[in-house]
């Protein structure tokens, strides 16, 4: 189990639940949150990949809000601020390689939701993200304008609903055309008969536990290999 901590590192401060491995050591991880912010699903995923052997983090995006219905979750994405966001990504992605319990020299991002789109971006932002990986992010990247030269040397992975589109989807069409072509590598898996979030088991309406199964283990399989 991890916990809900406050950082200082190099003059920044940020907030978010960490957990660590049971091993003492492992590579980094920053799990990023669905709209609805900090909340058990994602706090669990967490734990989930220290269980699997990560040094694993989520940061706070809401700083201490979180919805339970979808106005609310819509209002506090809206007001989410990108680059204030993407700044908080970076800066726990440095903290992250200044533990002395994370082995790796790089660190790898996943979101799910609004989430998947913010840590596919995240790989734009610093050169201490090399791999990402998003569930079913957004349909468009105009907010992000993200400088997909610099997925060069990079890996993503995406994970596509087949109720969001599959992996045909414009906004996925163009994350993978643009790291590709920036010198990085991207692939995309389609799961038939899913819908959005069929990640989020808080969600029995859309939870596809097959789907959830496979895509876990692409994800830890992904970050395994490649964050180093």
């Amino acid at each position: 189990m991890g916990e809900k901590i406050s950082y200082e590192h190099n003059g920044v401060t940020g907030q978010g639940y960490l957990a660590l491995p049971e091993s003492g050591k492992g590579p980094a991880v920053i799990v990023i949150q669905e709209w609805w912010g900090l909340v058990g699903h994602i706090t669990d995923i967490v734990d989930r990949f220290a269980a699997a052997g990560f040094v694993a983090f989520a940061p706070d995006l809401y700083h201490g809000q979180a919805a339970s219905e979808p106005d609310t979750a819509k209002k506090l994405m809206m007001e989410l601020k990108l680059d204030l966001a993407g700044e908080e990504i970076v800066n726990a992605s440095t903290y992250l390689l200044s533990l002395p319990q994370t082995s790796s020299n790089s660190v790898g991002v996943v979101g799910f939701c609004m989430g998947g789109s913010l840590a596919i971006w995240s790989g734009t932002l610093s050169e201490n993200i090399t791999v990402t990986v998003g569930f079913y992010p957004g349909s468009s990247w105009e907010r992000h304008a993200p400088q997909w030269r610099n997925y060069v040397g990079k890996k993503a992975m995406i994970h596509c609903a087949e109720g969001d589109g599959t992996s045909s989807a414009p906004g996925i069409q163009e994350a993978l055309r643009e790291i590709t072509s920036s010198g990085g590598s991207a692939v995309a898996f389609d799961y038939a008969g899913t819908q959005h979030a069929f990640f989020n088991s808080d969600r029995p309406e859309v939870f596809a536990p097959n789907a959830a199964a496979l895509s876990w283990e692409r994800t830890v399989d992904f970050f395994r290999s490649n964050v180093k």
